[in-house]
């Protein structure tokens, strides 16, 4: 099963991404940042795998640039408990 396949996977894999980017020292806007760049660029390369990433795909195509920045920034504290290296919540 394809990592885009699951919903619960994409979060844990989102989350693990995050939690070490935080470990090295790259600030919760540093992290924004990146979140934003790739959220843009799956929006315009990769076809949503389920239902969520449809949903996030379409916010997405409607969304301006202050309102994907919103969108990366709200995924990212989705995923803020989840992965294997856990954090008690992002920090603000």
């Amino acid at each position: 099963m394809s990592l885009l396949n699951n919903w619960d996977q994409w979060k844990d894999f989102l989350a693990d991404q995050m939690h070490r980017a935080e470990n090295v020292g790259a600030s919760s806007e540093t992290i924004n940042e990146f979140a934003t760049k790739i959220g843009g660029y799956l929006a315009e390369h990769v076809d949503p795998k389920n239902e969520q990433e449809r949903l996030l795909s379409d916010l997405w195509s409607v969304a301006d640039e202050n309102e994907h920045k919103t969108i990366a920034r709200l995924i990212m504290k989705l995923v803020a408990n989840n992965g294997s290296q856990k954090q008690p919540e992002l920090q603000k």
